[in-house]
């Protein structure tokens, strides 16, 4: 328990760091970070099975190394490396961020979970993880940083399906990271196309698509 509270503390500050950081490189290698650190929960929850690994190689391929790969690889061809007038500051953001972790700790106190799960910080950091996620996707112009924001929300749920991973079949939690690569590519077209048309790839200028 000890081990999985500090990787989830770790997690924590992660997102706390990408929510009052305009620098897209770090935030993508802080993120990329978050993924390798959330690797190591599936073998340190449930020990050294078959299925704990498989989950840790699935998350640190697709959160650790390839997602951040790509996102890094798009950033260069756009030349893009801040984030410029988020929609709410960062400072603003940072202290929404800690109101809402705040409250993620106080609503999983209440709700009605087992005394083992209670007792780890799975659930607070799930939903304070999903909560800096969708932060980034409301408040950040740019396209990557809301990728970004999506892929915290993303891990956020992969907290979740750790926690559970016991009583869930594999193919469910595999479809879960399916899912992200697929919404990776999406975006990253989106990223092209937008960059393409505007020469820029702040997501505002999409109004400009309405007839």
């Amino acid at each position: 328990m000890g081990l999985t509270n500090s990787l989830l503390l770790a997690v924590l500050l992660i997102n706390f760091f990408t929510l009052g950081s305009a620098r897209l490189v770090a935030c993508i290698r802080m993120v990329a970070l978050q993924g390798a650190l959330l690797a190591l929960l599936p073998p340190a929850t449930h020990g050294l099975s078959g299925h704990a690994l498989f989950l840790a190689a699935g998350a640190l391929s697709f959160k650790g190394i390839f997602i951040p790969w790509l996102l890094l690889r798009a950033i260069r061809e756009v030349r893009i490396r801040r984030e410029v007038e988020p929609i709410i500051g960062f400072v603003p953001t940072m202290i929404l961020g800690a109101l809402t972790t705040a409250g993620a700790f106080l609503f999983a106190d209440f709700l009605p979970l087992i005394s083992e799960h209670h007792e780890g910080l799975y659930v607070p950091a799930a939903l304070a993880t999903m909560f800096a996620g969708f932060l980034l996707l409301i408040t950040r112009r740019k396209a990557i940083t809301q990728v970004l924001g999506y892929l915290m929300l993303e891990n956020g749920i992969f907290i979740i399906g750790v926690l559970l991973s016991s009583a869930l079949p594999l193919m469910v939690e595999a479809g879960v990271l399916l899912d992200l690569l697929v919404g990776v590519f999406v975006m990253g077209i989106v990223i092209n196309r937008i960059n393409r048309e505007f020469s820029t790839i702040n997501t505002e200028r999409l109004s400009a698509l309405k007839e």
